[in-house]
């Protein structure tokens, strides 16, 4: 492994303090002049997400983004470097083995270019924190190489293993593949039963840890004491909360359910910090009941991001998988050409804020309004806790500008399926896993 950074891994149960924003000012802003009109008041923080197959990158890389969005970080996420490579048609079956370490030395050369061109936007932004998202990082490659290889491709680049693997990034996140603790995730969502795929998955998990090893840093978020993929995500968003210093609340708890209220009315006067996007939704076409797939833009200051969110329902055993994709602009329009016709586009404003020690994000529904929304411009306020549904929440806890007609949780009337329909009238290709996410 060469030489390590640190004795020890930071697991769940052993996590190190928070970084402090000194300390993340000392790695970030190695080109400042070391004048006071350069030193930054805001982090920049960087996370590589890492780990076997089907761990769960990629859609905790989204929900990972969007939480930290909703602070008003600025957050950007680094696409997989070998997905792009291998998007050009290479074939690991038709090289040769001196054509396998050229690919695997420029996969590394490009990786490493690819995060300086996010890291150096980073650096430029001085008016709020931002997070940097990586899906891999630079000491992944050396858990498909041979050691040979691996040193090798080192010189060629002139690149420390040191530095690659324990100063180049603040906090290294490995996401356990499904097959070690949640096996039938891993059969259903790769459509294989074969205890060697489960094997081999076991065995690039072990690797791509072990590359890691030695980083200050680094938290192992597996799937133990986890019921589905949402309490693995929130362990992830929860690690990153306390490195940066984040007070989350019971908001990521494991018990933590989300809650939902309707809003009568809004003191806007004394709202107090939040912020604001702007918010489409719409449902696409499926031939098959089972399987729903909805796209979302999101704007602030006419710039968007836009995520393509599919839930694959499992009847014989109630189960559910939600996943997440960040997907490009120019895409926005294909898939609006597959809209599901017999519902319509959801508008609304989205509030993002903290009061106390608790995060609500508050829905306010925009014209045109959802056809079941019967002409009324409906505001829901939601937040995630441990407190049971039906039960207040502790004094203080609810904010005070707002005023509370009652609660929704659980309510399929106001989820955003049921007021996008055009029709009350059934039909067959209706999501059968829709009373799952009636709190959407």
């Amino acid at each position: 492994m060469g030489n390590s950074c640190s004795n020890s891994i930071k697991g769940l149960g052993s996590r190190s303090a928070p970084m402090s924003t000194t300390s993340a000012t000392v790695l970030h802003d190695r080109h400042d002049t070391g004048s006071p009109e350069s030193e930054r008041k805001h982090k920049v923080y960087k996370i590589v997400l890492t780990g076997g197959p089907c761990g769960g990158k990629t859609t905790a890389q989204v929900r990972l983004a969007t939480f930290f969005e909703n602070l008003g970080w600025k957050v950007f996420t680094v696409p997989e470097t070998a997905t792009i490579l291998l998007g050009g048609r290479v074939k690991f079956s038709e090289l040769d083995a001196e054509q396998s370490y050229i690919f695997q030395r420029d996969l590394l050369a490009t990786m490493h270019q690819i995060e300086n061109t996010f890291f150096n936007q980073a650096s430029a932004i001085k008016d709020r924190n931002v997070l940097i998202i990586c899906d891999r990082g630079c000491m992944d490659p050396s858990a498909y190489s041979s050691q040979e290889d691996w040193q090798r491709m080192l010189r060629d680049l002139k690149f420390e293993e040191f530095d690659l693997r324990c100063s180049r990034y603040d906090q290294i996140a490995h996401l356990v593949t499904a097959a070690d603790g949640a096996e039938k995730y891993y059969t259903l969502a790769n459509n294989a039963t074969r205890s060697e795929g489960i094997n081999h998955a076991l065995e690039l998990d072990k690797r791509t840890r072990s590359v890691w090893i030695g980083h200050p840093y680094m938290d192992i978020i597996d799937n133990k004491n986890t019921s589905n993929f949402d309490d693995k995500v929130n362990k992830l968003i929860q690690v990153v909360c306390d490195r940066t210093g984040i007070r989350s609340g019971d908001r990521l708890a494991k018990d933590s359910k989300k809650r939902k209220w309707l809003i009568s009315s809004v003191d806007w006067n004394n709202f107090g910090k939040f912020e604001e996007f702007e918010i489409e939704h719409f449902y696409l076409l499926s031939d098959e009941s089972n399987i729903q797939h909805r796209f979302r833009r999101r704007t602030q200051n006419n710039r968007s991001t836009y995520t393509l969110t599919s839930r694959e329902y499992f009847k014989e055993s109630g189960d559910s998988i939600e996943t997440r994709m960040n997907v490009l602009s120019r895409d926005y329009n294909t898939y609006a050409n597959m809209r599901d016709k017999s519902r319509a586009s959801i508008f609304k404003k989205r509030r993002c804020f903290m009061f106390g020690n608790m995060y609500f994000n508050m829905d306010i529904y925009k014209d045109p309004l959802p056809p079941q929304a019967n002409g009324n411009h409906l505001i829901f306020l939601e937040t995630y806790t441990t407190v049971p549904k039906g039960t207040p929440l502790p004094d203080g806890a609810m904010p005070p500008f707002l005023t509370i007609e009652k609660e929704i949780t659980g309510e399929s009337q106001y989820s955003m399926y049921s007021l996008s329909k055009y029709s009350k009238t059934a039909n067959k290709n209706d999501f059968a896993g829709a009373d799952k996410y009636k709190d959407d």
